[in-house]
């Protein structure tokens, strides 16, 4: 059944969950693989889809894919 709710219609368009963009160190061989984050803190995570260091986009401690190398700039406002 379609909600007419249009705050309920807008969150439908969000995914759910952070989406974050770290890089693979290793995979552990057991399912789960070595990511460092931006901030330099190292988290374990689900997947091994991608090799050491490729950045990939995490989300719900899970690789969902392959992202961009690209480069990185701060810019204070």
């Amino acid at each position: 059944m379609a909600t007419t709710n249009i705050w309920q219609q807008f969150k439908a368009l969000i995914p759910e969950g952070v989406r974050i963009v770290a890089t693979i160190t290793g995979n552990n061989g057991n399912g789960t693989s070595q990511a460092e984050l931006r901030n330099g803190s190292v988290i374990t995570v689900k997947g091994e889809s991608a090799p050491a260091g490729r950045k990939v986009f995490i989300q719900d401690g899970e690789i969902k894919g392959t992202a961009p190398s690209l480069g990185q700039y701060e810019a204070d406002v």
